[in-house]
C-alpha cells in the first residue's frame, strides 16, 4: 500500500450496550461466544461505516479497553437458512467502551482512482463524520449491538485496566484480507483470513499491521471489483463541501 505524506490519524470513541466480537468460524450458525476484546476486523468494519472510500485504505494502530470486561448470555432465537427459528444461547460483551486510534493509506491496488488521492479532502471528512456519529449506522461486531462514535484524545480519562501491565489473549482472528487490499503475491486474488496473538499493556491493544500477522489461511479466490473506464460507478471524485 502506498502510504500518504501526513499520518493522517483519527481518535475515536465507540460505546454500546453488548457487543459480539466472534470468529467467522462461529457464524454459520448455532451457539455464539463474543471474544473479550474488539477484533482488528469489527473496528475497520466501524471505520468504514464512519467514513471510507477505495481509494482509501483504514490501518488500525491501537484500542484502549475503557470498561471492565463483562458477559453475558442471552436466549436468541435466529432464523433458520431454510425457514424457520432455532433456539440459541449467544454469549455478549455487555456496557461496551474504547478508544480507538486509526490512520488511513493509499489503495494503491487502485491506480485508476488516483485522481482522488486528496490527503486533506479525505482526512477532515473522516474527522467530520465522526463528529456526526458516522455515515451509516454502526454496530460492535454484529447488527444487533448497536454502537456510538464521538470525538476523543486516545489515552486520555481512565481506563479499567490502565495498572495492569500485560494480559495475554491467545490466538485470535486479526481480520480477512479482500483481494482489493492485497498486499503480495500470496494475497492477490484471493480472500485471507489472518490470525494472531494479541497482548494488552495497561489497558492498550496495539494491532499488528495486516501484513505483519503471523497466521495466514487463504479462503478462496476472489476478484476486485472493477470500475468502469469512465468511473462511471465511482462516485467519490467530487465530494459535497470538500475541502481543498
Amino acid at each position: 500500500m502506498e502510504k500518504t505524506k501526513y499520518p493522517n490519524i483519527v481518535e475515536f470513541e465507540v460505546t454500546g450496550d453488548y457487543a459480539l466480537f466472534s470468529d467467522p468460524v462461529m457464524r454459520i450458525g448455532g451457539e455464539k461466544c463474543s471474544y473479550q476484546i474488539p477484533t482488528y476486523e469489527a473496528l475497520k468494519g466501524i471505520l468504514h461505516s464512519v467514513y471510507w472510500k477505495p481509494t482509501i485504505r483504514w490501518v488500525v494502530d491501537a484500542v484502549r479497553i475503557m470498561n471492565p470486561i463483562q458477559m453475558e448470555v442471552k436466549g436468541i432465537r435466529p432464523i433458520k437458512y431454510h425457514g424457520g427459528n432455532d433456539l440459541a444461547y449467544y454469549t455478549y460483551l455487555k456496557d461496551c467502551r474504547y478508544q480507538v486510534r486509526a490512520h488511513f493509506e493509499w489503495n494503491k491496488n487502485r491506480p485508476e482512482l488516483a485522481g482522488d488521492r486528496n490527503e486533506n479532502k479525505h482526512h477532515q471528512i473522516a474527522l467530520k463524520m465522526i463528529r456526526k456519529g458516522g455515515r451509516r449506522d454502526i454496530f460492535l461486531g454484529a447488527r444487533e449491538c448497536q454502537g456510538y462514535v464521538e470525538p476523543c484524545i486516545f489515552g486520555q480519562g481512565t481506563g479499567a485496566y490502565d495498572s495492569i501491565s500485560r494480559m495475554d489473549f491467545g490466538l485470535m482472528y486479526h481480520g480477512i484480507t479482500y483481494a482489493d487490499e492485497a498486499y503480495d503475491d500470496a494475497t492477490r486474488g484471493k480472500m485471507t483470513a489472518r490470525f494472531w496473538r494479541p497482548v494488552m499493556e495497561n489497558g492498550i491493544i496495539r494491532f499488528l499491521r495486516p501484513e505483519d500477522c503471523p497466521h495466514h489461511k487463504p479462503l478462496r479466490e476472489m476478484e476486485m471489483k472493477p470500475f468502469g473506464e469512465n468511473l462511471e460507478n465511482f462516485s467519490g471524485l467530487k465530494e459535497f463541501g470538500e475541502v481543498t
